[in-house]
Order: structure tokens, then sequence, then C-alpha cells
């Protein structure tokens, strides 16, 4: 369904000098540094997946779904949706994806709600059964008649964030890329919106493709993962591949001989280097390993010749864990292509002018 093949985008970036005089002499000066935002990145995404798109800001991610919604078009190496390249067939493309980008809108601004969606009908030409089916799952979802006639521009974030996961869904796309979707939305919404896309995906195969920092999004949405780390995919696989990769690991136990936690944590930490005790309220003590120092069976093996062990169980790798070690790679905040949170304008704003 979607194939990346040695996807590079590159950006020349005006390089500006500190000071009065700096400035003046980049005026008469110009002078220029080539910055590659993706970096020969290639992956196929099967038809009727769920993939959260995952990297830390500036890594790449939302520079490789512009260009597979047709929105950027690569420096080099090639891109198909469905068997179309999107920034070839930008029109054609457009009919059978929905997106949704956090500061970006497809609706217009001037408009309401309901004005958009009936533009949007025309646009797609989405049959009647299809429009109506719709427009009463979003009202029962969504409460999209709340929105009235305000115009698009006087909605609050977590209105419009509504509308526009609506209007990506108007049209039954067979690709939905939504990249932050979830910003400015209650608990009650995003379960809503959850419920929406999976809803979708299971009824019409619809193959997603999900950008977000929200660990509970990606959670509840995804079945797999793709991995990008400074423009490179480093990982791709299901979640469950995914939480392996995780660089420590836990043991809980309950003991029987009525040590105390302090000495507990004590032999623990003294008997295996490097690993940290945690007692809980309830008188179990976490182990936490690095998993490439131990396993799983030396860290019980160590437990059993110290204590009489009550029960004990090895709980899988947190999904929180794992992303914050791929969000901590990154080597300076900012979701931009030079990694400063600057863009060539100097505005912040991505080259295509979204935010």
């Amino acid at each position: 369904m979607i194939v990346a093949e040695r996807l590079v985008k590159e950006f020349r970036l005006a390089e500006r000098k500190p000071g009065l005089l700096g400035s003046l002499s980049t005026l008469l000066t110009r002078r220029h540094r080539v910055v590659r935002a993706v970096d020969d990145v290639s992956f196929e995404i099967p038809a009727g997946t769920k993939t959260a798109y995952i990297g830390a800001n500036g890594a790449g991610k939302s520079t490789t779904i512009k260009m597979l919604t047709g929105i950027m078009t690569p420096t080099s190496g090639r891109c198909t949706v469905a068997g179309l390249e999107p920034y070839r067939n930008r029109q054609r493309n457009a009919r059978t994806i929905g997106v949704v980008f956090g500061q970006r809108s497809q609706l217009w601004w001037d408009l309401s709600v309901p004005d958009s969606f009936r533009i949007l009908r025309r646009v797609y030409d989405i049959p009647e059964p299809v429009y109506r089916r719709n427009l009463d799952l979003f009202r029962e979802l969504l409460d999209i008649d709340a929105l009235g006639s305000t115009p698009v521009r006087q909605l609050s974030l977590g209105q419009r964030m509504r509308a526009e996961i609506a209007a990506s869904l108007l049209h039954d796309p067979a690709v939905l890329f939504w990249d932050e979707p979830t910003i400015g939305l209650d608990m009650v919404l995003k379960d809503a919106v959850r419920h929406l896309v999976n809803r979708a995906h299971r009824e019409l195969g619809t193959t997603v493709v999900l950008t977000s920092h929200d660990i509970a999004d990606i959670a509840a949405i995804c079945d797999s993962a793709l991995v990008v780390d400074h423009g490179r995919v480093v990982h791709q696989g299901t979640l469950k591949d995914l939480l392996r990769t995780a660089d420590h690991r836990s043991v809980v136990f309950d003991h029987r001989d009525g040590t105390a936690a302090g000495t507990v944590r004590a032999r623990v930490e003294t008997g295996l280097p490097g690993v940290r005790a945690t007692p809980d309220d309830g008188g179990r003590i976490r182990v936490d390993y690095p998993a490439g120092r131990y396993t799983s069976r030396q860290v019980l093996t160590f437990l059993l010749d110290h204590f009489d062990l009550a029960d004990w169980y090895a709980p899988e790798p947190g999904l929180e864990d794992v992303l914050r070690r791929i969000y901590g790679r990154a080597r300076v905040p900012g979701d931009t292509p030079d990694g400063t949170g600057r863009t060539p304008d100097g505005t912040g704003r991505t080259p295509d002018g979204a935010a």
C-alpha cells in the first residue's frame, strides 16, 4: 500500500551571522548549507495495517508524511501510496487518503464546519448514503452539530480538531495519515476518535499511519511501529517487537522471610551491581535491571538463592519507557530540519508553510 524507496529530503538553509553587522553582511552575501531531514529512508507498510510512525522531534516524521501526502517533493528517491506517486498525482492521491495535521487545516477558515463538509462532499464526489452515514456517526461520537454555524477560524483548538478528524474520514479514504490528531481533545473525545479510526479499519480495511507523542493513542490504535531516528528508519515491526528492544527489564517478587524492605533493597543492589530495587506499599520489591547486562534467569536465580520467594512475575516493558529512550536520543529539541526550532525563513514554520 505505502512504499518508500531510498527517500531523501534536503533543505537549503540560509546561514545568518550574529549581530547588526552580521545581519547587514548577510544581506549582501548569502551563504547556505544543506541539511538532510530524511536520509535514505526505505520501508513498506502493507494495506490494512495500523502503523505508529515514531521518533523524537526533528527525526523527520512530519517531513516524510508530507512527502507521502504530496505536500512535499523528495530531493531523491521515490514513494508511492496505493500505486501513485503523491507529488506527481496530487489530485488522484487526495481522493484515496485522509489527512490530519495538528497545525494545518483542510477546512475553509471563513466558513462553518457544515459548509466545509458540503464542499468536501462535492470535491470527493461522496455518494449520498455514505455522506449521511458518516455525518450521523460524527454527530454521535464527536458531537459535530454542537459546532453550529461558527466560522472555523473562531473555533477552539479542540473544536477544530474534532472537525478535522471528521473531515479526514468523510469520504471513506483507503489510507489515513494522522499527525498528532488528538491535540486539544479531552479524554472522552480521545476515546471517541480512537473508536472511529478502529471502526474504519475494521469495517473498511483502512490503512492507518499515526504520528503521535500520545502513548495512549499509539497503544489503542496501532499494531505495528516504524521508528525513525535523525531521518533514518531504525526499527520496523509489531509493537511487541518494539517493546522487546527495551534496554531495561523488571522482576517483581514477594518473600516470606520477614526481612525488612531496606535490607532487601541493599542486598539486591549489592549482589547485582547496576540494578535498582524499589519496594512498593504492598511489601513487594520491583527489581529493574539492564537487559544488556543480566538475563531474567540470572536475576531470578539470585533472588531464589537469597530469599524465600512467595511469588514473582516479570512484567512486559512499558511502551512509555521504550518511547522515552527513543525520544531521548534526539540531538537537540526542535521539530525542524536543522533541529534548532528555526526554519529557512526564521519563523519556526516548515518550508511548505505548515506549523
